[in-house]
C-alpha cells in the first residue's frame, strides 16, 4: 500500500458540482465541476492542509485503508518534503539548527519545507544527510 495514497469521498451536489472529502485530513476539502476535476483539486487540497499542519508543528495524518473508496496520491516531491519535516520533528531539530548544519540561510530551509515550492531533490537529500538520513526512491507498478 502506498503510504501517501489518501482515500477520498466524492459527494455529488445539487448544483452539479462534486465535493471532495478527505476523511483522514479533515482540513482538506475542495470541489470540482465534475469528478475528474474534483480528483485533480483533491491533491492540492491535501497539500494545502499539510502546509497548515506543518506550520502548526503537528503530526502528519496517515491515510487509512481505502477499502472501495477512490484514492489520490501526493506527488513525490511533497512526500520527500514531508519526510524531511517528520525527520526533523523526530530528531527535535528545528529549522534554525538545520540551516546551521547546512550553512544555509533560513529562507532556503523555509522553501525546502514549503510544499508549494519546486525545490530540487538534491537539496532535500543534503538536508536529510545533515540529519543522518538518506533518501531512497522506489519504482512500483501503477495501482
Amino acid at each position: 500500500m502506498n503510504q501517501w495514497r489518501y482515500p477520498i469521498e466524492l459527494v455529488g451536489e445539487d448544483n452539479g458540482t462534486v465535493t471532495v472529502v478527505v476523511p483522514d485530513v479533515p482540513q482538506a476539502h475542495t470541489f470540482g465541476d465534475n469528478e475528474q476535476e474534483a480528483l485533480i483539486h483533491a491533491v492540492g487540497a491535501i497539500e494545502s492542509a499539510m502546509i497548515g499542519i506543518m506550520a502548526d508543528r503537528e503530526d502528519i495524518p496517515r491515510p487509512s485503508k481505502p477499502g472501495k473508496r477512490p484514492t489520490v496520491s501526493l506527488p513525490a516531491l511533497s512526500v520527500a518534503k514531508i519526510a524531511l519535516y517528520e525527520t526533523m520533528r523526530a530528531g527535535k531539530v528545528g529549522k534554525a539548527e538545520l540551516a546551521r548544519r547546512l550553512d544555509w540561510h533560513m529562507p532556503q530551509v523555509d522553501r525546502l519545507l514549503d510544499l508549494r515550492h519546486a525545490s530540487r531533490l538534491d537539496q532535500i537529500e543534503a538536508a536529510l544527510r545533515a540529519l543522518g538520513r538518506e533518501l531512497h526512491v522506489e519504482i512500483r507498478p501503477a495501482a
